[in-house]
């Protein structure tokens, strides 16, 4: 078999002057970029909005200072995922927990919870659960975004699927409406 005639490129054979050269650019570009930045960001904030963020000196709620509606028996209640965000636009930031007993075998259903703390700083505190552990439900993703928790939900579709086999998944998120979590379905259940 006969290979293709290729010219000889001698001027693509590399010699230190070359990596020299090629240093010495990269250094002019890397220092120039230094000296050439953007202007200051001059657009107009709204007065009054504030980020739904919570403010970086506010300590949210610790799950392991708060003792959770969970009836776990002789194994204690585990806390699985969290995340935090100001929920209720207060400026204070909560802490949504997804928590279950920590049973020795199998998958033990998930509760989700909302912790808060009074203006005091006083002791975290459940004050909403977004997910009974009755309702045979495990979060497999949980975030606090723009106000909103989102989650992601395994269950059952009847009492007749064996608990180690969940078949329908459930994108959820819940907002803060009027006083209370409002649970919305951006999806329709999915069948796994």
């Amino acid at each position: 078999m006969q290979h293709p005639a290729v010219p000889d490129l001698s001027h693509t054979h590399t010699r230190p002057i070359h990596w020299v050269a090629t240093a010495t650019a990269l250094a002019a570009v890397v220092a120039l970029s230094s000296v050439l930045q953007p202007d200051a960001a001059t657009a107009a904030q709204t007065p009054g909005a504030e980020p739904r963020n919570a403010p970086a000196h506010i300590a949210p709620p610790d799950p392991a200072a708060v003792v959770f509606p969970l009836e776990c028996g002789p194994v204690k209640a585990v806390v699985q995922k969290k995340a935090t965000g100001d929920l209720d636009g207060d400026g204070r930031p909560e802490t949504v927990a997804v928590v279950h007993c920590d049973a020795p075998m199998g998958t033990p259903p998930d509760g989700v919870y909302v912790l808060t703390r009074g203006t005091d700083d006083a002791k975290p505190r459940v004050v909403a659960t977004l997910v009974n552990p009755a309702d045979r439900r495990t979060a497999t993703a949980l975030a606090v975004r723009g106000g909103e928790v989102h989650a992601t939900l395994l269950g059952y579709s009847s009492a007749d699927v064996p608990s180690c086999c969940p078949d329908v998944t459930d994108d959820v998120k819940w907002q803060w409406k009027n006083g209370a979590f409002v649970r919305d379905t951006p999806s329709q259940a999915r069948t796994v």
